[in-house]
Formats: C-alpha cells, structure tokens, sequence
C-alpha cells in the first residue's frame, strides 16, 4: 500500500491485525513498567481481525543486549478478543515489550477442515491445502531436523490417498502436529503493537523487612549523677545490629544522622522552648558543623559511619538513609545560597508550614530558584553516602518537591548505581503517590495504617496489585515515628501481633519501627504520634530487661517479629504482589487472604492468613475458601499447617476457625494435598 493510502496524522495506522490496549501500559508506554528478577507478570492485549480466519498473537520480550524472547499467548474468552502470556524476566537491565498479532493459516485451516471432512464438503481440497500449509511451515520457519519430521510426516498422510479421509486429516491434526505449531508457528500478517519499555531491577526493591531506628537513641543513657542524657553513637547503634538482624531482617534504616541546627530548636513532644541539653530533631538538617553531607559530632565520624556499614553487611543488612531534602536556619546552603530557600514579604526565609502544624526549625529548598544548583548539590550529596555503601533511600517529604527533579535524580544515580533503591515517604494525594512510582520511586509508603476492616483492606490490595502494580510497589509499615493510629493506641497486645501479621503477609515489603516489640502505645494529647516522641529527645528502652533473665521478660513482641519474618523468607509465595487472592469469612470482622506461587521445580507454596480484626474480642466464624484460586479442585481435602501455633488439620472448602487475643488473632497457613 503507498504511503498517500495509509493512514495519516493525527491517526495512527491500525496494523493489518489490529492489537490494542496493550498492558500493562505506564501512562500509555510514556513510562516503563516495573518487575523484579523472576518476578512473574502478566501482559494482556486485545487482538482481533476480520472475517472468519483464525488470528493469533506473541509476546515478544526483548532483553537488554537486544535477544528476542517470543512467548505464546492465549485468549482467555474466545469471542471478546483477549490474549494473555505470563513472562519472567531473569536479569535486571531495560527490556521491552510488544505484542505482535497475526493471522493463523493453520489455525484458520483446522478449523474449516475439521468441519468440511466431516460433512464431506471439499474433502480433496481441504486435505491438499492442509499439506500446502504445512509445507509452508516447514520452509518459512527455521527448525531442527526432528520437529520438521512431525510436520513432513503429516504432509506425506495428507496426501496419501489409501489411507480414509478421517485418517488422512487427523494426521494433519494430530497433537505432535498441534504443538509444533504452536512453539514455532506459521505466521501471515505480523504487526506488531508499539514497544513498551520494561525496567528490572534486583529482588529489594519488591522485597524486604525494614527496621527503623534512630541511632543517638541506641546506646543512650541518663546520667543520674549529672543529671543529663548520654548521646548514642554510631558504635553503640552498631551493637543493636545483631539484635535486628536476629529477628530477620534485611534492611536497617536510619533516620537523619546529620548535625542538627541550634536555631528555633525543638523540644520535647515539639515544643519551642527547647533546653540546652535538648538533642533537637534531626530533621532539622545543618549546623555549623555541616549539613547533608556531615555526620552529627556527636554521633561519630565517617570511619564510625563506615564501621555500622560494614557490621551491618556481616549480618545480612542493607542500610537506609533518610533524604530529607530541608535545612535548619543554620545549615550552611542558607549563607551560601539564600537564592535556594522562598523570602517572605518582609525579608525573612519562610519556615515550613503544613497549617495549622508550624516547623520554625526547617527551611524547605524552593527547587525553582537555581534548580541547576540545587540540582547538582543534591546530586552530590547523593553520591557521598553512596559512596559510603549505602544502596537504600528513604526520601521524606517528596511530594513537596518537583516530580521532574526525582526524575532527573533517580535516572542520573541509575547510570551508574542501578541497584539503588528509592522509597517515597509520601501520604499525599494518591495522583502524587501514583507518579512519583511511575517517575523512578520503587517503593512508597502507603495508607495501610488506616486501613482497618476487611472491606477497606481487600479494596486497598485490589487497587495495589492491580494495575498500579506495574509501577508502583507498596511498603507496609503499622506504625512510624509520625504515626501512631486509635487502633495501635487501644487495641492491645493483639492488635499489635494483628498488624504486624498482616503488613508482613499482604505486601512484600514491610517495615517497623523501633519499640514496636514494646507495643509503645500512648500518645500525645490531640495527636496520631507517640508522647515523648523520639524525634525530639533521646529514648533508652533498656532492650536487655527483655531478654531471658530480664525484669521484662516475655514482654517483647520480639519473638513475633522473628517468627513473621522467618515465614516471609521460607515461603516464597510471600515475596511477590500480584499473586493475592480473597477469600469469604462470614463475620465481616475477619479478613482471609492468599498466595500462591508455582516454584522452579513445578510444585508450588501456598499460604493462606486469616485473621481476626477485632482485637478486643476473640470470635468464631466459618471460612469459605476458594479452592481453584488456591490450586486445588472443588471437594479436594487440604493438609493446614498453621505456621503460628504448628498445629496440623485437614480441612476442606468450609472451615471454622476462632481467633482472637484468647489465643492467637491470626492464622498464617500452608495449604497442600495430604498425599
């Protein structure tokens, strides 16, 4: 066809196969999808032609040195046009992707003739062009001597008159015939969708067990006889290390370690009238003794900084760093570079306000004054701690800050620092949340804290392993040093057990915050946070009085963590997103869910959590489990092990459970066959 008879601008052309709505499609291919090495995805498409003859489609996956994978896809409802193929990239790098629909002679050919023969309409005709198509097969497509011997062989009973005309065309469609086919097709009319990029990056960024700690509080101490705090250190923060990866781990993240400014200082519980001896928040960033770029005095010195790295490594941690991008009044860019901070009418640096909440310590950076200064400041500050072995950022307050500088920050670092890991601290409005993903953020933290009953959890892991699974991936954290919700403050042991289960169980990735194995529950008058919250004063919670021996005892949620932990890592099911399935409980107080996974080896993990919501009444209820989302036919018998308590049933599609703060508020259960 000429060019005058295509289609012109501002359509484009259609493809002689038309494939549409190709997903999943980050801002219409604008922006990549994300996986995980080995993590499976689906991409689906809608491929369709005129007429009657067959049509049929590829998924075509191309790797970062430029191999092609072609994958078979399949149309999930014949008549509505929906083809699907479930991929796994293997390395991390840039893939892409399109899908590639095509007309099937011998699809269209099976068809016609299966029918024909039968009514005895054409017989010769449809025998011969069966053997026409299949010598089609064998020159136009490359095979090895064998699988072209399948399709010779058919070829020579097409056309062997002494044989009966059934005969004849089951040999043209015989299976072995079927699926050489389908490995290796015989395609008329290639056209392929545009390509989508596919970005892959190491199995962190869906999957990990993050620890929080504030380092000047591990090793603090009161000093009775003078009457004043003993800061923590970096050394001292490093001895904690074993305990946190003792309970299992994998990332331990640190909040500001840098000097922190003098001026309009906190104190306690965010007051104004700070005392001397008052440590200030550290995210009041900058002092005379440096700023994003310097560690706090008091806390050490970079070979001190060094030192947690490397201990943390020894034990299987990744650290964090927080990258809070706002100055104290005294940082050293506010005498350097005024130009980079908002002046107000009356001359003064505006502080940050979220009214009617008032921040009088921080300056935040106005990114559209010298955002090539600003740009490349940060750009260097970056690479300091990377430089230092930190692969791992936890970003504060992004979505006060241009989308397009993450962009740019997130890209540059990746030239040369691909595994670097992003996670959005942004509880904004969810078209922010949403980009700041689609831009470079791998991980964001996410409302999971107020999502308290059964209805809002299953709606909120709908929309998160949904589409926004391509490129956004959730962090689940039950508390932080901001949040501390009426459910954490009232609802007790179990509530604290409850939560910690489920943000371990629905997401891949997971956080606590230190002191959540104290179930540290009261909070400030008129606020969501703790009272003597650590971000303004140093906390000594005297870890050693729980451990056996100690006056505390048995009091720690300690044992918890490590016993969720452990099931996270021994069941793969858990390490991915898309793969969560709901399942019926009668009582609207209890939420199920589950994963499955198929492994290498062809046998699958599957886990399945029930867990009572209520935590303040322990309850019975009957559960009703799907068993074809679970892998299993209808009226099979399962082999239950709880995970929790170790105990074995059998169950089948109708069980009865009963939890609560009587016994345990959740089940975590694996599900096989008995036999």
């Amino acid at each position: 066809m000429s060019d005058a008879l295509r289609t012109a601008p501002p359509q484009v052309p259609i493809g002689r196969i038309p494939v549409q709505d190709v997903r999943p499609s980050v801002d219409h291919g604008a922006r990549p999808a994300k996986a995980v090495v080995g993590e499976e995805f689906e991409v689906v498409a809608t491929v369709f032609r005129e007429g009657h003859d067959a049509v049929n489609a590829t998924l075509v996956l191309t790797d970062p040195d430029g191999a092609e994978q072609h994958h078979p896809m399949t149309c999930t409802n014949p008549g509505l046009n929906t083809w699907v193929a479930r991929v796994s990239p293997d390395r991390t790098g840039w893939w892409s992707y399109r899908v590639e629909g095509w007309s099937d002679p011998y699809g269209t050919w099976e068809h016609d003739a299966t029918i024909k023969v039968a009514a005895d309409v054409d017989t010769e005709l449809m025998l011969e062009e069966g053997a026409l198509v299949l010598e089609r097969a064998v020159d136009e497509v490359e095979r090895t001597a064998l699988q072209e011997q399948v399709l010779v062989d058919a070829v020579t009973a097409l056309r062997d008159a002494t044989r009966g005309d059934v005969v004849r065309l089951k040999a043209g469609t015989d299976p072995a015939v079927e699926l050489e086919l389908a490995a290796r097709p015989l395609r008329d009319m290639v056209s392929p969708s545009v390509e989508h990029a596919l970005l892959v990056e190491r199995e962190r960024a869906l999957y990990g067990a993050w620890y929080e700690l504030f380092p000047r509080s591990e090793g603090a101490r009161y000093d009775e006889k003078e009457h004043r705090w003993v800061t923590g250190t970096l050394r001292t923060a490093a001895k904690r290390l074993p305990a946190v990866a003792g309970m299992g781990f994998d990332v331990v993240y640190l909040t500001p370690i840098h000097p922190i400014g003098q001026a309009a200082k906190k104190g306690p519980n965010n007051t104004l009238d700070a005392r001397p001896d008052d440590p200030g928040s550290p995210y009041a960033i900058g002092s005379a003794d440096g700023g994003h770029d310097a560690i706090h005095p008091d806390l050490g010195d970079f070979d001190d900084f060094d030192a947690f790295v490397a201990e943390a490594r020894r034990l299987g941690l990744e650290v964090a760093m927080d990258l809070a991008l706002q100055c104290s009044p005294d940082h050293p860019w506010v005498e350097a570079h005024p130009e980079w901070f908002t002046t107000r009418a009356d001359g003064s640096i505006a502080y940050a306000e979220n009214p009617p909440k008032k921040y009088q310590d921080i300056y935040p950076v106005n990114f559209d004054n010298d955002p090539e200064g600003i740009y490349a400041e940060v750009r260097r500050v970056v690479q300091v701690w990377i430089d230092h072995g930190v692969e791992i950022f936890r970003v504060d307050n992004p979505h006060t800050k241009p989308v397009e500088f993450w962009q740019w920050l997130i890209a540059d670092v990746a030239k040369d620092h691909p595994g670097v890991i992003w996670l959005a601290e942004a509880f904004t409005k969810p078209a922010m949340m949403h980009t700041l993903g689609k831009v470079g953020f791998q991980q964001s933290y996410t409302y999971y804290a107020w999502r308290n009953t059964a209805a809002e959890i299953e709606e909120y892991l709908t929309e998160l392993s949904g589409d926004a699974a391509a490129y956004m991936r959730p962090s689940f954290w039950p508390t932080t040093h901001d949040i501390l919700t009426p459910y954490m403050q009232f609802g007790g042991p179990a509530a604290w057990k409850v939560r910690a289960a489920l943000a371990a169980t629905l997401v891949p990735t997971y956080g606590i915050y230190a002191g959540y194995e104290l179930m540290e529950h009261v909070a400030r008058p008129g606020a969501e946070e703790q009272i003597d919250n650590e971000k303004y004063e140093f906390k000594d919670r005297r870890w050693a009085d729980y451990e056996p021996g100690g006056p505390r005892e048995g009091q720690s949620l300690a044992g918890w963590l490590t016993m969720l932990n452990t099931i996270r890592r021994e069941h793969p099911a858990l390490h991915r997103l898309r793969n969560i399935r709901f399942h019926h409980v009668d009582d609207d107080n209890f939420v199920a869910y589950s994963k499955r996974r198929v492994l290498p080896d062809g046998t699958a993990d599957v886990v399945l959590v029930v867990a009572n919501l209520d935590p303040h009444s322990t309850r019975a209820t009957t559960l009703r489990l799907d068993l074809p989302a679970l892998g299993f036919e209808p009226g099979d018998s399962l082999e239950a092990h709880d995970l929790v308590t170790d105990q074995t049933w059998t169950w089948q599609r109708d069980v009865y459970v009963r939890l609560g703060p009587e016994v345990e508020p959740c089940h975590v259960v694996t599900l096989r066959r008995p036999w």
